[in-house]
């Protein structure tokens, strides 16, 4: 038996499985709201309760790997967006498990792309891929992770980092204007403060404040909306400040992820994974993302060469920590 789990800022996932024959076997899974449970710990034991009852008996998994949304040190997480803290040796020791691994939850999502099924993502771009080459994992949510994969021979080596705390670029006035009034409230101002979904909120909140001289002033309730309810008046009820806010958030979005595939010349794919991209697909595959992904001066023709996919599916994470969980 193996225990999974993805652990973001606003959701979790777990997953107890079995291991027969070299193929992985869901036993059982659930999804929580973080905000549900005091630390990672009280939810663990949650879920072990609940598999207790499912099963009728004890899960004594042999090994464990837990992604989770934060920088991985001496074998212990402490998360970017969430004041929770994970320690290897603790978490074995409390609830009885052989082995427990911790990774960054981009590191786990990077290790997922190997086992996607071939309906769990959605191509933005052709490209022309190159078989064994250098691979791309960025997803906004909460905040924005970053992995690279890197070919070993016949696998892949998975580096893990901070790539959504470098400095935001502004690439024309509009997010120039966006930079001074983040910058204002921030001081150093990072890509997360924009690609994200709390990013969108200040995006939503920037133009809503009639920081543009052609977008006036909103009404209070406007300013307060959520990512979701921006996406969803751009989506669903074409509101021309929702819409405005989303293709700006998505101009900035491709031109980091086009960065950061340029960084590594990306032609093994880069995917774009995160909650917040399959919820926007159409959008983004309207053509601003790619547009700003490949923006790229002298190095245009380069950044068109490389496959860029949207991950469909919200497990990616979940699959990555469960393949590092069989691996010794």
């Amino acid at each position: 038996m193996i225990l999974a789990g993805d652990i973001g800022g606003t959701k979790a996932m777990l997953l107890l499985a079995a291991l027969r024959r070299g193929r992985m076997e869901p036993v059982f899974e659930r999804r929580y709201a973080v905000a549900a449970f005091s630390g990672f710990s009280a939810m663990l034991a949650h879920f072990l309760d609940e598999c207790r009852a499912f099963r009728g008996r004890d899960a004594r998994p042999a090994s464990a790997c837990f992604g989770a949304a934060g920088p991985v040190s001496d074998g212990r997480i402490r998360m970017t967006n969430l004041p929770w803290c994970l320690d290897e040796d603790a978490l074995a020791a409390e609830f009885g498990i052989g082995r427990v691994r911790l990774a960054n939850d981009f590191e786990a999502a990077a290790s997922g792309i190997e086992i996607l099924a071939p309906g769990d993502s959605a191509v933005l771009q052709q490209g022309e891929p190159l078989p064994s080459s250098a691979r791309v994992v960025i997803g906004a949510g909460t905040g924005l992770g970053v992995a690279y994969a890197l070919p070993q021979g016949k696998r892949y080596q998975v580096i893990a980092g901070e790539g959504g705390h470098v400095a935001f670029a502004p690439a024309d006035d509009e997010q120039m204007r966006l930079w001074q009034a983040l910058h204002r409230q921030f001081g150093r101002v990072n890509v997360e403060h924009v690609v994200s979904g709390p990013g969108l909120e200040r995006i939503h909140a920037f133009l809503c404040a009639g920081a543009l001289p052609e977008m006036p002033p909103q009404k209070e309730g406007a300013r307060a909306a959520g990512a979701a309810e921006i996406s969803r008046r751009a989506l669903e009820q074409d509101d021309p400040l929702a819409c405005r806010a989303l293709d700006l958030f998505i101009a900035c979005y491709g031109a980091v992820a086009g960065d950061h595939a340029l960084a590594v010349t990306a032609r093994g794919g880069v995917y774009i994974a995160g909650g917040i991209a399959a919820r926007i697909f159409k959008r983004l595959a309207a053509g601003g993302f790619m547009a700003a992904f490949n923006a790229k001066g002298a190095h245009a023709q380069l950044n068109l060469r490389i496959p860029v996919r949207v991950v469909t599916t919200e497990r990616l994470g979940l699959l990555g920590a469960a393949l590092i969980a069989t691996q010794r």
